[in-house]
């Protein structure tokens, strides 16, 4: 094997694995947005779960995607752990219609539909058209690479030492070692296959012995849904067990048939070509074992939650060690990419604003409590939520813009940075929520009092505050009547402000306050005032995110 045919093999991987990544990238701008609804009908039923599944991994080619996307949803909260397992069976049986189409030597026709998609990405203006054309060159672009694979590795026959090599994988253990190894370096089990099956078809290995690689790839495949479950909820690392435990007891149980039975003889007995009869196995492998673990989905679900109980970390809420509850970090393992990315994002980053948010409206009420009445000992758990908010504000504004540096679907760019520009507006509500605990120090530390009549407007300023506040968690979020009634609010603030302005400068004139307690009070003002701009600012966001979806 010279040089250029080493070089051609990686070519060919390169090829494939592009292509596959075109088309998840594709099929996620076509659909993305669409897929969390469809996912959250139709996933309640077992059946229909494993058939969606099956679809999803079938039009990407990439069981690997498709459990990615799960991960994703269950750490968003958008299903459940048992709903979760359906998908993961459905794409278990979806990932291996790629050995079959290999088997049917679709790979002659991927030069045209090659070609057709990237006319339709050049010279198509519609976007969804163009996000179509990307798709169906993706496909194209991966069985290239594929026939180019095939090509490389033909003069491999002739290398004493690899067939040597090769014929050590009928060792069950060793077969499927290598197998659960190769396939987790590529991260691809639908290529790891494809080159399995133009080594038999080579005659460098034997069907008797390619089935224990075979085996392994199945295991091997779910390294990329490990490494996207870091980081991630209790439940999301839940998801990824289940695909483990589904790909181990299938190899199990398919290694003691193949042992004791002649069940490989049987399938080369009646399907010709050793391509045929690996995608024929890997069929037989997925399906065989969906059909057995489906009456006993929920106990995988079950046992997953033994293996990975909940840690006393996981039950504490709120506690001192700051985290993102949905959100997977950047720098461990974040999701680059992947199906249904967007819609995945969009759930997760709301999901986080919403903790965000509810703690900024604690520490308005608490705060506008400790100045009404002179307390400060809520004050060290309003700063305890004020570091939190800042931590996950510059956590949230992180991924983002990790997140956009990817994204090529313009519409989830447009959305998560309008809740980029929210993440700051809450944080700035904090801030805000800060300044009044600070003042409630400087009216203990120095003594300064409130006349009554200020202390009614700070009690009608908390509640008005609390009222634009809590309408951001409205269920009618994001629609016109309900931005007009949020602008309603903030325009009440104002004027209430301007009102208090003036009552405030009637109060000096009669001097019933101190020129400690007006400075102090002008401050306290301009923050309420602040408040209610930066509300406004959430409801506008929020309304464009919900018009761009």
């Amino acid at each position: 094997m010279n040089i250029l045919e080493f070089f051609g093999l990686f070519g060919g991987l390169a090829l494939f694995l592009h292509g596959m990544q075109m088309m998840s990238s594709g099929l996620e701008a076509v659909a993305g947005n669409r897929m969390k609804s469809i996912l959250e009908r139709l996933t309640a039923n077992r059946f229909m779960g494993i058939l969606l599944g099956a679809l999803i991994t079938t039009a990407v080619q990439s069981s690997s995607a498709t459990t990615v996307m799960v991960v994703g949803f269950v750490n968003a909260g958008i299903m459940n752990l048992n709903q979760a397992v359906w998908l993961i069976m459905g794409a278990n049986v979806g990932k291996t219609t790629t050995g079959l189409l290999i088997a049917l030597d679709v790979g002659a026709l991927a030069p045209i539909v090659a070609f057709a998609g990237v006319f339709m990405m050049v010279f198509l203006k519609r976007p969804n058209l163009q996000h179509v054309g990307q798709l169906l060159a993706g496909l194209g672009i991966l069985f290239i690479g594929m026939d180019m694979m095939s090509a490389a590795m033909e003069p491999l026959r002739e290398v004493p030492a690899f067939v040597h090599m090769m014929a050590t994988l009928s060792n069950p253990i060793l077969g499927i070692a290598f197998g659960a190894v190769f396939t987790a370096l590529i991260q691809s089990s639908a290529a790891s296959v494809g080159i399995l099956q133009t080594l038999a078809d080579a005659g460098i290995v034997e069907f008797s012995g390619a089935v224990y690689v075979l085996f392994g790839q199945n295991i091997g495949t779910c390294i990329t849904a490990v490494m996207a479950s870091f980081g991630a909820s209790r439940d999301a690392k839940r998801a990824t067990c289940v695909h483990l435990l589904f790909n181990v007891i299938g190899t199990i149980i398919f290694t003691v048939l193949v042992i004791v039975f002649p069940l490989t003889e049987l399938i080369e007995s009646l399907v010709p070509g050793a391509m045929a009869q690996i995608a024929v196995m890997h069929v037989v492998f997925n399906l065989a074992t969906t059909i057995l673990l489906i009456p006993f989905g929920d106990s995988l679900a079950r046992l997953a939650t033994r293996i990975l109980p909940n840690t006393t970390e996981d039950k504490r809420e709120g506690d001192a060690g700051m985290r993102l509850a949905y959100l997977t970090p950047v720098n461990a393992g974040g999701k680059d990419g992947g199906l249904g990315v967007s819609a995945i994002v969009v759930d997760q980053l709301r999901n986080e604003l919403h903790r965000m948010l509810e703690m900024a409206r604690q520490n308005v009420d608490t705060s506008f409590k400790a100045v009404l009445y002179k307390d400060v000992k809520p004050l060290e758990r309003v700063e305890q939520r004020e570091q939190y908010i800042d931590f996950l504000n510059k956590e949230i504004s992180r991924y983002i813009s990790h997140l956009i540096a990817i994204e090529t679907n313009e519409r989830g760019s447009k959305v998560v940075s309008c809740l980029f520009a929210i993440s700051g507006n809450i944080e700035r509500i904090g801030d805000h929520a800060d300044n009044l605990a600070g003042y409630t120090k400087m009216l203990v530390s120095q003594d300064i009092a409130f006349s009554k009549s200020a202390l009614e407007e700070v009690r009608q300023m908390r509640d008005l505050s609390l009222r634009a506040v809590s309408a951001l968690f409205s269920a009618e979020a994001g629609q016109q009547e309900w931005l007009t009634q949020v602008a309603q609010v903030e325009q009440k603030i104002d004027d209430m402000t301007a009102s208090f302005r003036r009552d405030q400068l009637v109060r000096m004139r009669d001097g019933t306050c101190s020129d400690e307690a007006c400075i102090l009070y002008s401050e306290l003002l301009t923050d309420f005032e602040r408040i209610g701009d930066h509300v406004l600012n959430i409801a506008q966001e929020l309304s464009k995110a919900q018009t761009t979806l």
